[in-house]
């Protein structure tokens, strides 16, 4: 089946695929050619609010469907997701340029999800608490929180709609979702897998056009009562201000500054290759991959060899040709931003130790660079890269690795080298983020939480920590017993 089967230029309201009201539409680039793809509606204020009506519409109907039915549908998905995984796959790099490898893999993790929360919505179980008076009992029961409006991001288009959509869906709740304008098919396709599986119509409903306009809308509704967002802290800080005037549930993800840190016993060779992964992955624009490779200084120079080495035999190409490695950048700001990180760093005495400019193809592919001699008052010790550029900072102690991994105000996900078992207990303790990968470059799996702390973030996605999200608690207290 042909990737064109799924790439609806349409929206998703109440069942039907529509336009916008005004006709107007937004071109989708390929960022790998540069050529235009198609068009998506350019939605508004009144689209958003038919789209809120119609999932409070259908709202009270799915609710009520039982616990199996739900379940089953969600198989449905599963099963949509897979058995279409290579088509999915294919308008994922078209519209996003990340290698296809990484695209296969990214649509098998969303179904994963989905199997998951399947799983789970069966184990989100109440209590009988014991009462402390005679004939009375207390009843602990956990019902769908409603509507949800859903915000994700360009960098993982399919998976991070799967990790919001999965268990709303599982715990009976209807959905308004907003995918990124830069990458709109990925999300769209969602709502095609939703019919294909069988939801009711309404039941979600999938949305393009301003960002702010449909944010807007989504905040200012009192039906909505829960907003998940993954993106900039920026942009979810602002969400929460906004929240409060409806007082609605947020759930949000956030910026990161992934500190890496390799100590003088760790497999300089497993640490270089999780650094690969952990850096270079999706061209570094993820939110979780390594910002500041911190590296003792028995082992510095053996390491930054070997990371030189294997970051110059990555293939850049577009990720719909066999063996690329590296696609393009999403665009032309996000190429100009490592280019300042870049300047910065050298003029605070960095070195170059491979790659540090455009790449030949042109475009917004961008060569995978390594910088050494990094010092904590260069810029990206404390702002998030989103690119392929890979810092090397030396440290001598770990009281100062620490210390410095910890200088910033985020707190998402970091990584360790090290085969000091005692010492991995005490990273745990110090190291201020919500997920630690020790001798692991790549840790997301739908079995844990996945969220930060400090400023990235408030709640947690996967795991059965991530069905929490989407319930409210209740607690009925029943005498005269």
């Amino acid at each position: 089946m042909s990737f064109e089967t799924y790439m609806r230029q349409a929206n998703l309201i109440a069942g039907e695929w529509v336009g916008a009201d005004s006709g107007k539409t937004i071109d989708v680039t390929n960022p790998a050619t540069g050529d235009v793809i198609g068009t998506v509606p350019a939605c508004g204020t009144a689209e958003t609010e038919r789209a809120i009506a119609a999932a409070h519409g259908a709202y009270a109907d799915y609710a009520a469907t039982s616990l199996m039915d739900r379940v089953g549908l969600l198989w449905k998905l599963h099963d949509a997701l897979m058995d279409n995984q290579k088509s999915l796959a294919e308008l994922l790099t078209i519209e996003m340029g990340k290698p296809l490898a990484e695209a296969m893999g990214e649509i098998a993790i969303g179904a994963q999800y989905v199997r998951w929360f399947a799983e789970e919505a069966r184990r989100a179980k109440g209590e009988i608490v014991p009462a402390g008076v005679n004939g009375r009992r207390i009843l602990v029961t956990k019902h769908p929180v409603g509507v949800v409006g859903m915000i994700t991001p360009w960098n993982f288009p399919s998976s991070m709609l799967a990790r919001k959509i999965a268990p709303a869906l599982a715990v009976g709740c209807t959905v308004v979702a907003k995918p990124a304008t830069a990458t709109p098919y990925s999300g769209l396709a969602w709502g095609a897998l939703a019919q294909e599986a069988g939801y009711p119509a309404g039941v979600v409903n999938v949305l393009t056009g301003s960002a702010r306009a449909i944010g807007g809308a989504i905040m200012d509704s009192p039906v909505v009562r829960k907003v998940t967002f993954t993106g900039s802290t920026e942009v979810g800080k602002e969400l929460i201000r906004q929240s409060a005037d409806t007082v609605k549930k947020v759930s949000m993800e956030l910026g990161g500054n992934a500190p890496f840190l390799v100590f003088d016993d760790a497999d300089i060779d497993a640490a270089v290759q999780g650094a690969m992964v952990s850096k270079f992955r999706n061209a570094g624009q993820t939110c979780v991959c390594a910002n500041r490779i911190y590296v003792q200084a028995g082992i510095h120079d053996a390491f930054v060899a070997k990371l030189v080495e294997a970051t110059e035999a990555m293939k850049v190409g577009n990720g719909l040709e066999p063996g690329v490695e590296q696609g393009p950048m999403i665009d032309m700001d996000a190429v100009e931003k490592v280019e300042e990180f870049i300047a910065d760093a050298t003029s605070q005495g960095g070195t170059i130790a491979t790659g540090g400019a455009r790449h030949g193809n042109g475009g917004t592919y961008f060569t995978p660079t390594v910088v050494t001699g990094a010092t904590q008052s260069m810029k990206f010790a404390t702002e998030e890269i989103f690119g392929p550029l890979a810092p090397v900072f030396k440290f001598d102690t770990e009281e100062e690795a620490i210390a410095m991994a910890n200088a910033t105000e985020y707190g998402l996900a970091c990584y360790a080298y090290t085969r000091d078992l005692a010492r991995t207990f005490r990273l745990n303790t110090a190291l201020q983020y919500g997920m630690i990968g020790v001798n692991s470059g790549l840790i997301t799996t739908v079995e844990a939480p996945f969220g930060g702390v400090k400023e990235s973030g408030l709640g947690k996605e996967g795991g059965s920590q991530g069905l929490e999200d989407y319930m409210d608690t209740k607690y009925v207290c029943i005498d005269g017993v």
